[in-house]
């Protein structure tokens, strides 16, 4: 009955605006974690000039415009945006599934919101949007981003592999770790 209570809580917060959470957010603005006052939606061609801004920020070779408009194309993308109440994007997540398996193919946190919950609200919401559809969920790391490691360790990803040379570097390639995650059972 208590996971019952907590899904249909969890459904509530997604769904129902909640007028009281954002007015003592603005009253008493330490009694709200400012990560719970963001929501994560549907990405939409509108959102691309922030997404874009936050992708040339923190990486050295950027997904062009051309890439993340294939991922509004592609029927098996489900591509998402965290979005704060002054509706800027945090951050973003693209997540690929198909055949029972779900692929982590990109998230990107804007560097004004890093290390403040934005990327694990954002993952958390990736794998539960896949876990009815999927499996297994897979993703691709850079063994020199050690924050996102640690958050993939944490959330219950296992590493499983490395693919060599798989990123661009400035000195040539880096490697990928890859990591997997079992959907069938809860983190």
């Amino acid at each position: 009955m208590t996971t019952m209570w907590k899904l249909l809580h969890k459904l509530k917060d997604a769904v129902i605006y909640d007028a009281d959470r954002e007015f003592y957010a603005k009253v008493f603005p330490d009694s709200v974690n400012p990560r719970d006052l963001m929501r994560i939606r549907k990405m939409d061609h509108a959102d691309l000039a922030q997404v874009l801004t936050i992708e040339q920020r923190n990486y050295e070779f950027p997904w062009s415009e051309g890439v993340f408009k294939d991922c509004f194309r592609t029927m098996t993308y489900s591509n998402w945006v965290c979005e704060t109440p002054d509706d800027a994007i945090a951050g973003y997540g693209i997540l690929s599934v198909a055949a029972g398996e779900a692929h982590i193919m990109n998230i990107s946190i804007s560097p004004r919101f890093q290390r403040q919950g934005v990327g694990r609200k954002m993952l958390i919401h990736l794998i539960e949007y896949a876990r009815p559809k999927a499996e297994k969920m897979f993703l691709e790391v850079r063994p020199s981003n050690p924050g996102a490691i640690d958050l993939y360790h944490k959330t219950g990803f296992r590493q499983m592999g490395v693919r060599k040379d798989y990123y661009p570097a400035k000195q040539g390639r880096e490697d990928a770790i890859m990591f997997e995650l079992d959907l069938v059972r809860r983190i």
